[in-house]
């Protein structure tokens, strides 16, 4: 069924109505955001308990961001096919069915697999939650709809290490998905019960499924080839050259497809426009580096600081304090002020975040790791809103919510490929450290076996006493490691300050219509 000209919208929601349809579409997004950090903190635990490494454990992560920034372009032809509104809660409930599969896993692969799931049944979520909410308010109140909205994206990443962290010490790791059930079951009654008489108009649209399976092959290709690669050392293995080939010649073959086909899955003519090239690129490097920061620290913090999962959570969550303080203002401000200047002072005040870092030691006391969190909240206020006000600066406004579609596709991808090579990155640096100080250990250097000495004088015996220098050269050596990743993102968050410059921000005298952004 085609239609020649689009319905109007419904009428806005006024009173408790309004109120508590903010309050079921927030708590959606709260929730799909709050799994995107939930598990930072619990990977140890989940790798003890699974009788893999750590390392392996970010699979966890990776899985459930790849899948679901591969979802998000397929929003648009699900919401016309089947309804904003159904999809919506149709979303909801799928999500809370696989958080429950994913706590219920025995093993590793199962978990995985759950997680990708999770991921592609989360996708239409975080748009969809947006757009209703615009639906829902008057237009001259649509800038109180999106600071309600980001609150919400804002405070989820900030609780998500400590509830998890909560979680799995006082109860156990699937606990951290099991929360989804009563809260994701409580959203999806209240959208239904208010918005259901609301649901948009919907029609047959076609679908790009040559797109979608080279968009799902080269990303996955990718992705495995990054999570497996130190694992099985990189280019020394059939395997690695295998999956490099794949998602080099699937990504050649979808840009070819996506530039020529008439309803394209992603819409490769939007980097056509200097703004969004920019915009988009800098935003997905810069959440890339910054997402590799998060899912490092809470890992050192309990692999080598002898943190507890709580502990690791209330140290790392205060990077929301400034967020949340700041967002609002920027959004005010923001008309008045150019976004590169923000997006600058974002890069600047990273890059500084990341040098405090490079002096952490095994000494470092709580305070010493808590101001280089608080700090960086002022980056994560004038990093998101800039970028995105730069990307979609000067386009149409139906060409928004693919603008914006796209963009959060990109950002997510990085992301799970920051989580990869960051912790590819720690260890490889942290293995050449260890193998300089072992050096050192022989019976024929004089201060190690002064060292021997005075560990055996505490009552361990030869044996012992080596083992425990193994323990702290392990632990010095990764800090190390550690150390060099965070000077490493501190250069590059420079020379992302520089990137930003080459855009070019246009003035359309229009407001921006964010239904699509997300």
């Amino acid at each position: 069924m085609k239609h020649s000209a689009l319905p109007p919208l419904p009428m806005p929601l006024f009173g408790s109505e309004r109120v508590l349809a903010t309050v079921a579409l927030s708590l959606a997004t709260f929730m799909n955001v709050l799994d995107s950090t939930i598990a930072n903190v619990s990977l140890p635990a989940i790798a003890g308990d699974m009788g893999v490494s750590p390392n392996q454990g970010t699979w966890v992560i990776t899985s459930f961001a790849v899948s679901n920034a591969i979802a998000v372009p397929l929003t648009g032809w699900l919401a016309q096919r089947f309804g904003q509104v159904k999809l919506f809660v149709a979303s909801i409930l799928l999500f809370v069915l696989t958080s429950l599969a994913c706590g219920l896993a025995t093993n590793l692969s199962m978990l995985i697999g759950f997680r990708v799931l999770q991921g592609l049944v989360a996708g239409p979520m975080i748009p969809l939650s947006q757009a209703l909410l615009m639906r829902c308010y008057p237009k001259e109140k649509s800038s109180m709809a999106l600071a309600a909205w980001s609150m919400t994206t804002l405070v989820a990443p900030v609780m998500g290490p400590i509830l998890g962290g909560w979680l799995t010490d006082n109860l156990s790791w699937p606990w951290i998905f099991y929360i989804n059930v009563p809260v994701g079951l409580g959203a999806a009654w209240a959208t239904w019960a208010i918005l259901h008489r609301r649901e948009s108009t919907t029609r047959l649209v076609p679908v790009d499924y040559v797109g979608l399976g080279l968009l799902v092959l080269w990303v996955g290709a990718l992705q495995i080839m990054l999570d497996k690669g130190r694992e099985l050392d990189w280019f020394a293995s059939g395997e690695i050259i295998g999956l490099a080939a794949v998602a080099f010649m699937s990504f050649c073959f979808f840009l070819v497809w996506e530039l020529h086909d008439d309803h394209p899955i992603v819409d490769l003519h939007l980097f056509q426009r200097r703004n969004f090239s920019v915009g988009v690129l800098t935003m997905a490097l810069g959440y890339g580096l910054f997402f590799g920061n998060v899912v490092l620290m809470p890992l050192w913090l309990q692999q080598y600081m002898g943190y507890t999962s709580t502990w690791a959570g209330l140290v790392t969550a205060p990077i929301g304090f400034f967020a949340i303080l700041l967002t609002p203002l920027v959004g005010k401000f923001m008309p008045r002020l150019d976004p590169r200047w923000l997006a600058t002072v974002a890069f600047l005040v990273f890059a500084i975040v990341c040098f405090l870092r490079t002096g952490f030691s095994n000494e470092a006391d709580v305070y010493t790791i808590l101001v280089p969190q608080v700090v960086q909240g002022i980056a994560m206020a004038t990093f998101f809103i800039p970028l995105t006000a730069l990307s979609l600066s000067g386009l149409a406004p139906e060409r928004i919510p693919s603008a914006s579609g796209m963009a959060n596709f990109v950002r997510i991808t990085f992301g799970a490929f920051g989580a990869s090579i960051a912790t590819t990155v720690w260890d490889d640096r942290s293995a050449l450290h260890h193998a300089r100080l072992t050096e050192h250990i022989s019976p024929y250097d004089p201060a190690a076996q002064q060292s021997l000495s005075g560990i055996q004088g505490m009552g361990l015996d030869p044996t012992q006493s080596l083992a425990y220098i193994e323990r702290q050269i392990t632990v010095q050596s990764h800090t190390m490691g550690a150390n060099d990743f965070f000077w490493i993102s501190g250069v590059l968050f420079l020379i992302l300050l520089a990137l930003v410059w080459l855009a070019r921000p246009e003035k359309t005298g229009k407001p921006v219509d964010a239904g699509g952004a997300h």
